[in-house]
Parts: C-alpha cells; structure tokens; sequence
C-alpha cells in the first residue's frame, strides 16, 4: 500500500513556533527538538496502525479506518477522539489543536500541522 514503511526523521521547518503554539511543554519541546522519531507505518486498504518511535523507547501507536471515529493520541500524550479522512492521496485528520496531513511525496513521509497560521513540516525517508 502506498503508507506501508518505515520512516526515519530527516528535517523540519517552524517546529519551535508551532510546539509553542499548541502548548506542549518545555521539557517536551526540548525532548523533540531534531529528534530521530521513526514512524512506522502499516496500512491494509483503509485500515492504518501509525506507530512513533521516539529515542529512548517511548513509542506512541494510532489505529485508525478511514472515514471512521477512533480512539487517538497526540504527540504531547493527550487522548482523544478524531475521524481520519482520505482527501486526495493524503491522510487529513484534525486533532485538539492543530489540523494534520499525510502524504508520500517523491518516496518520503511528509507531514504538515497547522495550528492558528502556524505551519509546522517533517519530512522522514523510507528506511524499510
């Protein structure tokens, strides 16, 4: 499937700003300041299981069907309940405080959040 692997952190853009802008807290921004996250990424049809690895070996998994309510983390560790949707080749989903996307682009994981004007970039490579 076109998610299907794993992905390894290679750059961001506005992560200071946008970490801020949604209220994560310092000790959290520091930890995920150029961070290696490895997302994982296992799809089966509409079916996603979305898995962030992060150094030190906390990991943070989201199961989700498109187009259906689940049970959902965000990166600070708040719980809450969002429908994934399939727009156009990218996974969208809005979480408490920001609006996400989901895309493969030119072989690589490239993910935007925006939170009140906010724009936050990652890209990770395929590793697997």
């Amino acid at each position: 499937m076109a998610f299907t692997g794993k992905y390894e952190f290679e750059s961001d853009e506005n992560y200071d700003d946008f970490v801020k802008k949604i209220g994560l807290p310092a000790d959290k921004i520091e930890m995920g300041r150029n961070c290696k996250i490895v997302t994982e990424v296992v799809q089966n049809g509409n079916d996603f299981t979305w898995t962030q690895h992060f150094p030190g070996g906390r990991t943070t998994t989201n199961s989700f069907t498109i187009d259906k309510e689940a049970d959902m983390e965000t990166m600070g560790g708040r719980k809450f309940k969002a429908t994934v949707k399939m727009e156009g080749g990218k996974i969208v989903a809005d979480f408490p405080n920001y609006h996400h996307t989901a895309e493969i682009s030119g072989g690589k994981l490239v993910e935007i959040s925006t939170s009140s004007g906010v724009v936050y970039k990652r890209t990770s490579k395929k590793i697997a």
